[in-house]
């Protein structure tokens, strides 16, 4: 029997480098995947077009949610920024903690009291390494992300024992088109590794299908993000030579 069979999942961002193949998989596992993007997703069941960065469309979705709640909610939808942060439009930083962070707080707050009503559900968040490890020139993105897991745990924690669970998923870098052309120099330059994103949608499915509450994508990326927690200097003398070699090539003026 397919594990997610009669599953109604809700996937922000689902036309995406990323979201496309996650929605496929889930169809493959029996669920029925409404996706959220400003485009159709031609990978979903069926989709809702909309605008996660207007008041008005984000206010509209979320009561949506709270009356016709999935049994899982994945937020995917994400901004990415880079560069230093001083050189970032106020727009900018707004839009990437915007989605990144607001959005799956107000779609998580829709669905949160009908999931423990009926006793059962899940939220799934979408965040990244750079949440747990922040790196320089992207000091927006890390920060936000960094939010989502806090946002994540508190969420989890404050629906213990409601029959509602929480995942929260940290991706490495994904060869998609989040990344721009400068994102990708900096990928090569400092030797980071970047996932394909089947690989990447595979080990969200299975986080989903394991009822997994926290997975960090990557062995080594995993032990950087302890020791950043206990030591940050340690990974401030480790990446040193990474970020010298990318402020050669970013850092002119």
């Amino acid at each position: 029997m397919q594990q997610l069979e009669g599953k109604r999942v809700v996937l922000t961002g689902a036309a995406g480098g990323l979201g496309a193949p996650l929605a496929g998989m889930l169809r493959a596992q029996g669920a029925h995947v409404t996706g959220i993007d400003r485009m159709e997703c031609a990978a979903c069941d069926d989709s809702i077009v909309t605008d996660l960065a207007d008041d008005g469309s984000l206010t509209a979705l979320a009561q949506t949610l709270a009356t016709d709640t999935p049994d899982i909610l994945i937020n995917l939808a994400g901004v990415m920024r880079f560069g230093l942060h001083e050189d970032q439009s106020t727009d900018g930083l707004a839009l990437c903690y915007r989605v990144n962070l607001y959005v799956p707080a107000v779609l998580a707050q829709a669905v949160a009291a009908p999931m423990r009503g009926r006793g059962h559900g899940r939220i799934v968040n979408i965040g990244s390494v750079l949440g747990a490890i922040p790196y320089p020139w992207f000091a927006a993105y890390s920060s936000s992300k960094a939010g989502l897991a806090a946002l994540s745990q508190s969420l989890r924690r404050e629906l213990a024992g409601s029959g509602v669970e929480v995942t929260h998923v940290s991706p490495r870098a994904a060869r998609t088109q989040l990344n721009n052309s400068d994102v990708n120099r900096f990928l090569a330059i400092t030797n980071m590794k970047a996932d394909e994103p089947d690989a990447v949608a595979s080990k969200i499915l299975n986080a989903i299908l394991q009822r997994r509450q926290s997975v960090s994508i990557g062995r080594m990326e995993r032990l950087y993000a302890i020791l950043n927690a206990l030591s940050p200097r340690v990974i401030d003398n480790g990446i040193a030579p990474q970020i010298r070699r990318a402020r050669a090539e970013f850092c002119q003026k």
